[in-house]
């Protein structure tokens, strides 16, 4: 099995002053491509939504090098988010690391998730579609 990243279970506080919507290729099923959180940016941490019903995952870089050769993916976009509360990332990020997500498509999907910790720290950036690969991350 492709190496989607680890469940974390241990807290921390992570980089949002550095935060990154990253998109990248999807499924051949999937023309929306997939869409990770990176905070701390190069050399930093990746946490993404990976499966149908599970816990969020994460990787460092490494990981996320990984990731993208076993599971034939290529970034394709990485958009820098200004955060005016960091901690408020963090407090989110935490609460989603340790609940099971519920993917449903387009409304509960991997830029939903990107969404939620970003915003929970003042951005209003988001997609509309939530189509990541048709739209920026703005």
């Amino acid at each position: 099995m492709a190496y989607e990243g680890d469940h974390i279970n241990f807290c921390q506080a992570f980089d949002f002053t550095r935060s990154y919507a990253v998109v990248v290729s999807g499924a051949k099923w999937n023309p929306c491509g997939h869409m990770l959180l990176n905070t701390g940016g190069g050399g930093g941490w990746y946490f993404h939504v990976a499966e149908a019903r599970g816990r969020p995952k994460f990787m460092g870089e490494d990981g996320y090098k990984r990731y993208l050769a076993e599971n034939g993916k290529k970034e394709i976009s990485r958009t820098f988010v200004k955060i005016s509360d960091p901690g408020a990332c963090n407090r989110k990020l935490e609460e989603l690391l340790l609940k099971q997500w519920t993917w449903f498509l387009l409304p509960n999907n991997c830029a939903s998730f990107v969404e939620d910790v970003l915003q929970a720290g003042g951005t209003k950036a988001g997609l509309y579609s939530n189509c990541p690969t048709r739209e920026t991350f703005r």
